[in-house]
C-alpha cells in the first residue's frame, strides 16, 4: 500500500503462559483461515460515531485492534522536528493515576501487546489481547490514548535513546544518503524532514509541546481503526465509545500542500565504500487516479516482481551486474513517486545505471507484451492474500490503510476485477506517462567512478 517509514515502536510482550499458547496457536491456524474471512468485513458504528471495519473470527480467543490518527511527523512544528517520533514513544510510559513502571506492570499482568509508532502521514496504535483479559487491556489502551502522562523522567529517557539513535547513525552512509534524497526530492517541504528529529530540535521539545500536539492530533475526525477476531459487533461499539468517544472531534492539523519530487537532477553522496547505492525516482501515480492499477501493473512488469521482472532479468540474469534490482510506486498523502533502487560494485556502477536507463527507456517507448501483463495478473491477484491477509494483525493493518486511502470496504472482493481490467494498451500508456522524463538520480560511493 504506502511507504511506510516507522520509527521507534513501543512492544511489550505477553507474559502469561496462556498468551503464549494461544498466540502459537495463532501461527497454526489463522494463516489458512484469514484470505477466507478477511473479505467478510463489517462497519461498525459505535454511538459516538467512531467507525470501525470488523473481521470476526473466533479461531482463537484473541483480539487485535489497529488504529491511525492521520497527520504524523508531516504535522511536526518547524522547531520540534521529531515531536511525533518522540510522542509515539511515551504513550505506554505512563497514563492517568500509573507512572511508567506501574502502566507496565499492569500491561504485562494483562498479557498483552501494545505498540505506537509515528510515521510521515500518521500516528498508529495497535493491541492485541486475549479475550479473557480484553476488559484490562482495552482499559489501559484506553488511558494511553486519552490520558498520557508525559512524566518528566521518561521523556529525557525515550528522547536520549532517540538522541543516541541518530548520533550512531551520523556515520552511516545509507542514512546520509537518504537524507541528502529527501532535501533533494523535496526541497522544504515536510516530507523532506528526518521524521526522527535532531538532537537540537529534540532537545527542544517540552512536556507541554507533547501535550499540545497531543491534543491536536488525537480526535475522532481524523481516527481510522480495524478489529480483527473474537469480538461482535455489539461488544466492538461499547469498546470503541470507550477507546475515542472523549476525545475532540475536530483534530487541529496545518495544511500541507502537496510536494512534486524534483526530479532530472543527480545526488552524489561520496563515501569510500566497496559498493555503490544507486537510486532513480520517476513520477508516480495517485491512489485514487482511475490509471493507477495500469501503472502498478506496468511497474510489476517493469520491476516490482523481484525474480521475474525485466530489470532483474537484464540487470542480474544476463549480466550479473547486481545482486538485486527493484522498483515501486511510493504513495505518501501529499506526494508520489516511483523508485527504483540497487546496488552494485563501485566499478560498475555506471556501467548498471547504463543498463537500467536502457531498460526504462525500452518500457516507455515499447511498453510491457501481453504475455508479461497476463503473467504479471495472474502473480498480484495470487500474493495479495499472502502478502497482506496471513495474520491478524497484517489484516488489521491492511484494513485502516484502505481506509486512509480511501477504496471502499468491498476493495478486496473488488480487487481482482480491478487489475483483470487493465489493458495492454493502458499499461503502455502509463509507462509512456510515467518513465518518459529524465529521473532524479542518487549515487552513494567513492567519488570517482571508472565506469566498469
Amino acid at each position: 500500500m504506502k511507504e511506510r517509514h516507522a520509527m521507534r515502536p513501543i512492544l511489550r510482550p505477553a507474559l502469561s503462559q496462556l498468551a503464549v499458547a494461544a498466540l502459537a496457536l495463532v501461527f497454526l491456524v489463522l494463516p489458512a483461515l484469514n484470505a477466507r474471512a478477511a473479505v467478510d468485513i463489517q462497519e461498525v458504528r459505535a454511538d459516538s460515531g467512531v467507525t470501525a471495519w470488523l473481521v470476526e473470527d473466533y479461531t482463537v480467543p484473541i483480539i487485535s485492534i489497529r488504529f491511525a490518527f492521520e497527520g504524523g511527523s508531516a504535522q511536526d512544528p518547524h522547531d520540534r522536528i521529531g515531536l511525533a517520533n518522540l510522542m509515539a514513544g511515551l504513550f505506554d510510559e505512563g497514563a492517568a493515576d500509573l507512572d511508567s513502571e506501574a502502566f507496565q506492570i499492569r500491561l504485562d499482568d494483562a498479557g498483552a501487546e501494545m505498540s505506537f509508532n509515528a510515521e510521515t502521514d500518521a500516528i498508529y496504535g495497535q493491541m492485541r489481547t486475549l479475550v479473557e483479559t480484553k476488559d484490562e487491556a482495552f482499559s489501559l489502551l484506553r488511558m494511553a490514548i486519552q490520558r498520557p502522562r508525559f512524566d518528566e523522567g521518561p521523556v529525557d529517557r525515550i528522547r536520549s535513546q532517540i538522541v543516541a539513535g541518530i548520533v550512531a547513525r551520523e556515520r552511516d552512509p545509507e542514512r546520509q544518503a537518504d537524507i541528502a534524497w529527501r532535501r533533494a526530492i523535496y526541497g522544504d517541504h515536510p516530507y523532506a524532514e528526518r521524521d526522527e528529529g535532531t538532537p537540537e530540535s529534540l532537545a527542544a521539545v517540552t512536556r507541554d509541546d507533547l501535550k499540545s500536539f497531543h491534543e491536536r492530533m488525537f480526535a475522532r475526525s481524523n481516527l481510522k481503526v480495524a478489529v480483527v477476531g473474537a469480538i461482535d459487533p455489539e461488544t466492538l461499539k461499547v469498546v470503541l465509545d470507550d477507546l475515542f468517544s472523549a476525545l475532540p472531534a475536530e483534530a487541529d492539523l496545518r495544511e500541507i500542500e502537496r510536494a512534486d519530487p524534483k526530479l532530472d537532477q543527480e545526488v552524489r553522496v561520496d563515501y569510500p565504500l566497496p559498493q555503490t547505492s544507486i537510486r532513480l525516482a520517476y513520477p508516480g501515480v495517485e491512489r485514487s487516479d482511475p490509471e493507477f492499477f495500469a501503472a502498478y501493473m506496468m511497474n510489476q512488469i517493469l520491476g516490482g516482481g523481484t525474480f521475474s521482472s525485466r530489470l532483474f532479468e537484464e540487470v542480474r540474469e544476463k549480466r550479473g551486474l547486481v545482486y538485486g534490482v527493484s522498483s515501486g510506486l511510493a504513495n505518501r498523502k501529499y506526494s508520489t513517486s516511483l523508485v527504483i533502487r540497487t546496488a552494485t560494485r563501485s566499478d560498475r556502477a555506471a556501467r548498471t545505471l547504463a543498463v537500467i536507463k536502457d531498460e526504462i527507456r525500452r518500457m516507455a517507448e515499447e511498453g510491457p507484451t501481453a504475455d508479461e501483463l497476463e503473467r504479471a495478473k495472474r502473480y498480484v491477484i495470487g500474493a495479495y492474500a499472502i502478502n497482506n491477509l496471513d495474520t491478524s494483525t497484517a489484516i488489521a493493518r491492511t484494513l485502516v490503510e484502505l481506509q486512509i486511502d480511501d477504496l471502499g470496504i468491498d476493495y478486496i472482493d473488488r480487487r481482482a476485477e480491478l487489475i483483470n481490467g487493465v489493458t495492454l494498451d493502458e499499461t503502455k500508456a502509463a509507462a509512456q506517462r510515467l518513465l518518459s522524463v529524465e529521473p532524479a538520480i542518487m549515487l552513494v560511493g567513492p567519488a570517482q567512478e571508472d565506469g566498469g
